[in-house]
């Protein structure tokens, strides 16, 4: 009658295979306009199904506007459903080389998630989800929940001095999003950001796609050059990361940061201060934010993807009170909130100081690993080159006077299965820096540090480097 077959033995159901046989005959014309199909009884002896199932299929044909019927008349085809089939999309055939499997990653930015107490924070969920109002299983709302901003902000006031009211923190889903959003809010017609230079490819990366215009200011080893700020023929939100520079990791000096407020005042502008890594400084306190310095001019951002893990995917950004109303506007039209477990979970994870405590811990670890890698470096190269940048973070920047690291250096890394980055991949304009690289230590165990600097050694003296030394800068 129809010439539809079924098969009885795949896993989409009978009807469902009755309602896209039809729907395929008529979209490609076999079954016309107007055309009377079989009734249901007809159609069931036919296919030897229950007529149920038949009926189910036609339903949903009907529902849909593919069958029209009334009251006393047959069921027919709707007008309008012939149409040429599309052409089938096919991908192009890439042959990819295979990956060189990777013995050492100097990558940065990455913490030791194998020392996370995984399950403690098993538990911390399990009592969240348990604990939670059924209100807030619904729409709670862009600020984050109650609990977790109140931690955040009895943290902030532990950890570095901040005093802010929990009104003023809004939770993000890590600094990245937060970021997005300050562009929306800040960019407007100007479209003008001024960013230290080098700086973190992924936050340019979201300036850039936001169609910002980049304005880079020259970054030393104490961080952005502020007397570079009054040489700027257009102006815009400034980015910066004065507690812990990226990649420098220079700690921007309190003048530098006076200058940079009077030059945000003058011009009726907003700091944008990442606050990426702070927590792990080695040689004495945490550094005070340079928002305490001026709450209504700087936009503080802060993310725990390096205190607890990436994947919480929970940062959280401080606001003057007058960019509040237009932030709960943006965020309510994108992605209204976060999930509220994780919030809970780290909330409790703050209130019971057991977050302060695993921060401590793992600020040992770190201090010990960074300490390892520079005498690692010192056995490798002598005393003649320089680690920049404050006793700090997860990753350190090396100066070898005399070399060029460039993308050629970088491959011939790769093939020799070392992942090392060049400071020049992070310069917005090139060649200030080409004779830096950053090496990440904060993942990796005492063995593979010094592994990857007898690696990193090889290579070097493959390519004729010689009498290399290292020197500390701090």
């Amino acid at each position: 009658m129809l010439g539809i077959e079924l098969n009885r033995e795949n896993e989409l159901q009978l009807w469902r295979q009755i309602y896209q046989a039809m729907k395929e005959l008529m979209v490609s014309g076999q079954l016309e306009a107007g055309e009377v199909v079989p009734s249901t009884r007809e159609l069931a002896k036919e296919l030897n199904v229950s007529r149920n199932t038949v009926c189910g299929a036609y339903d949903l044909l009907l529902s849909e506007g593919y069958l029209i019927s009334s009251q006393g008349a047959f069921t027919r085809v709707a007008d309008g459903l012939c149409m040429q089939s599309a052409e089938p999309v096919i991908s192009p055939k890439i042959k990819r080389q295979p990956a060189r499997p990777i013995a050492i990653s100097f990558r940065t930015g990455r913490p030791d998630l194998s020392q996370f107490p995984r399950f403690l924070w098993q538990q911390l969920l399990h009592k969240a989800s348990g604990e939670l109002s059924l209100e807030t299983f619904g729409y709670t709302g862009p600020h984050g929940l109650p609990e977790l901003r109140e931690e955040i902000a009895a943290w902030l006031f532990r950890s570095r001095g901040l005093k802010v009211s929990p009104d003023n923190i809004f939770i993000t889903a890590g600094a990245t999003q937060g970021l997005h959003i300050i562009a929306d809010i800040l960019c407007g017609d100007s479209k003008n950001i001024l960013m230290e230079d080098p700086c973190h490819l992924g936050m340019l990366g979201t300036f850039i796609n936001k169609g910002c215009n980049i304005i880079p200011i020259p970054v030393d080893a104490k961080g952005m050059q502020t007397d570079y700020l009054s040489k700027c023929k257009s102006t815009g939100p400034i980015y910066v990361t004065p507690s812990h520079q990226f990649p420098l990791g220079g700690i921007l000096p309190a003048s530098r940061r006076t200058e940079l407020i009077h030059f945000a005042r003058e011009n009726n502008l907003y700091i944008i201060e990442d606050d990426y890594d702070s927590e792990f400084r080695y040689g004495g306190e945490t550094v005070a934010p340079m928002y305490t310095m001026d709450p209504q001019r700087v936009i503080y951002v802060g993310t725990f993807s390096k205190t607890v893990f990436p994947a919480l995917r929970i940062g959280y950004v401080i606001l003057p009170y007058q960019l509040q109303a237009r932030w709960h506007d943006l965020r309510t039209h994108t992605d209204v909130q976060n999930p509220p477990f994780e919030q809970a979970a780290l909330a409790e994870f703050l209130r019971s100081r057991k977050l302060d405590r695993h921060i401590q811990r793992m600020r040992k670890i770190y201090g010990y690993r960074r300490k390892l890698l520079l005498e690692s470096l010192t056995e490798a190269f002598g005393n003649k080159c320089t680690a920049y940048g404050d006793c700090a973070g997860l990753h350190v920047a090396i100066d070898f006077p005399g070399m060029k690291f460039d993308e050629a250096f970088q491959s011939n890394c790769l093939q020799k299965g070392l992942y090392v980055t060049p400071v020049e991949n992070h310069c917005i304009e090139k060649g200030r820096h080409q004779n830096m690289l950053l090496i990440g230590y904060g993942h990796l165990e005492p063995d593979q540090i010094k592994r990857g600097v007898e690696l990193l050694s090889g290579i070097m003296k493959d390519i004729s480097f010689c009498d290399c030394n290292i020197t500390k800068h701090f």
